[in-house]
């Protein structure tokens, strides 16, 4: 009788093992299947959006609101803390496949693929498919089976894949990025920030294939030659006005992820919520953060906002610039606009901006034309926003002696004229 008792225990301790570690290893949504009515969280949230958002209002455990055109941080909630991020690896997977494979290969599923726990396509040992339908599998549905799929086909195992993530994640500068799968199962060494996540996001959406993919709500793939209908697990896609993608997320260790991509005019943002505690959360904490963006940020143009500035400083302050020893009797200066001049601001802290010029009001010359002789800062209470240079126009020469000589003949006269008055 103890013998069984003890048997007993021992195959209850291994099936309570087994089925905690498969629990585990889920990577998407598997196991949280709430059914959320989004035009109702929608339409609650935006009535409730304020001029303010405070992190206690936000279940997430980091988050941020990333603006696609100025790269500035909207909102940011321990935005540059290392977690687990659960499916959203799967923006780096479908990268490296998008720009160094032929999306039209089909390919047959290894048994090590097909094997793969989690949200799943639905794959089988022999199954053949396409890297373009994987793609489609992996983002729309989550597949770990497409992801192991993809990464056997690309570089042979996972190990080898991983290796062109993290390659990836350094040339793209995500230094707090590191990537030990190609489907986000939990592990120790698999982790990013809601910050490099909204990054390397806002690089793969410039890629109109990758673009195509996560923006899509429905989708047929074909197995075997056979159909089969997929629907984009991302709640938002197709109910919060602008949103175009980018991807879901879920392990024990991550809880719930969603990264957002969302335009409305000409404002572009991405939203990343990282650990919510339940998908209801996630879906509320992404419609404050992107409904308190569009609420309470506009753009402004620095390149306008500088040389607006630097023109009215100019009319007053050129004329006591002195260079000296200059051979050239006019001089003009101009601010150096950049390539993005966009500012995203908040709305209540347009006029709080400020400008400030500083060139020396004594310059030796020679100075050559684009050469920096000062500098124009854009702040906002104290924060740098932008710093320009300040160029000098044309080349001003320096006095020699053919100067000299040259005025001397020139001014022949009027100088024996002042020396006979002594």
């Amino acid at each position: 009788m103890k013998n069984i008792f003890i048997k007993s225990t021992h195959i209850f301790i291994i099936f309570f093992v087994i089925i905690t570690s498969f629990n585990c290893s889920f990577a998407d949504d598997y196991e949280d299947n709430a059914t959320i009515d989004v035009n109702a969280e929608i339409s609650e949230t935006i009535t409730q959006t304020t001029d303010t958002l405070e992190p206690s209002s936000i279940n997430s455990r980091s988050c941020i609101v990333y603006d696609r055109n100025s790269h500035m941080i909207l909102y940011g909630k321990n935005e540059t803390k290392q977690v687990k991020m659960a499916s959203t690896t799967k923006i780096m997977t479908s990268l490296i496949i998008i720009e160094n494979c032929n999306l039209s290969e089909t390919i047959e599923i290894s048994q090590k693929a097909a094997g793969t726990g989690g949200s799943r396509l639905g794959l089988k040992t022999g199954d053949k498919i396409t890297i373009k339908d994987l793609l489609y599998g992996l983002m729309l549905c989550s597949g770990n089976d497409a992801a192991v799929a993809l990464a056997e086909y690309a570089c042979g195992d996972i190990q080898g894949f991983s290796e062109l993530m993290n390659n990836k994640a350094h040339e793209l500068g995500l230094t707090n990025t590191h990537y030990e799968s190609p489907h986000g199962l939990d592990s120790d060494g698999h982790y990013t920030t809601a910050y490099e996540l909204a990054v390397l996001s806002d690089y793969a959406l410039k890629n109109e294939t990758f673009a195509r993919i996560v923006g899509t709500k429905n989708y047929t793939v074909t197995i075997n030659g056979y159909p089969k209908n997929l629907s984009n697990t991302n709640e938002l896609l197709g109910y919060l006005n602008g949103v175009y993608g980018v991807k879901t997320g879920f392990t024990n260790g991550a809880n719930r992820c969603l990264v957002t991509a969302c335009k409305r005019n000409d404002m572009d943002i991405i939203c990343v919520v990282l650990g919510a505690d339940t998908k209801k959360f996630r879906t509320q904490d992404s419609i404050k953060l992107i409904e308190y963006a569009f609420k309470n940020f506009t753009y402004i143009d620095a390149n306008e906002l500088a040389i607006n500035s630097f023109n009215n400083w100019k009319n007053e302050n050129l004329k006591y610039i002195d260079i000296n020893k200059s051979s050239s009797t006019s001089f003009d200066f101009e601010v150096r606009t950049c390539e993005n001049s966009i500012l995203s601001i908040n709305k209540n802290d347009v006029g709080n901006i400020e400008t400030t010029i500083s060139i020396n009001a004594y310059l030796e010359a020679p100075i050559s034309s684009n050469a920096v002789i000062g500098n124009l800062t854009i702040t906002l209470r104290d924060q740098t926003l932008m710093s320009l240079d300040i160029i000098n126009i044309n080349d001003i020469n320096r006095k020699n002696i053919p100067y000299y000589l040259n005025y001397f003949f020139s001014n022949y006269s009027n100088i024996l004229e002042q020396i006979l008055k002594y």
